[in-house]
């Protein structure tokens, strides 16, 4: 599994943020199992949610692109509204 963070949109929108990946092939065995329960949290959810305020001045927007078995799936959520398991994915990323 391959997850990769992009970070858009805050008080400096202007500035091109590089994406952060990270593979889960390259973590320990714990770490990476830890990724796999944290990323199947907001794919759980996903198609659940309502969509909060959508924007908040200079707040930011985060997409965690989950690629596994050939397949992506987008994960996305705002400063203004993600779920608790986006946050606590996003919040684990943050920390690598």
């Amino acid at each position: 599994m391959r997850v990769t963070l992009m970070q858009h949109g805050g008080l400096a929108a202007g500035i091109r943020r590089e994406p952060r990946v990270l593979d889960a092939r390259a973590l320990p065995a714990e770490a990476a199992r830890k990724l796999a329960e944290l990323v199947a949290a907001p794919k759980a959810v996903a198609h659940a949610e309502t969509s909060g305020p959508g924007r908040i001045r200079d707040g930011m927007g985060y997409t965690i692109t989950v690629e596994d078995d050939g397949q992506s799936t987008f994960l996305r959520g705002s400063d203004a509204a993600m779920s608790p398991a986006f946050a606590d994915l996003l919040d684990w990323l943050d920390q690598r």
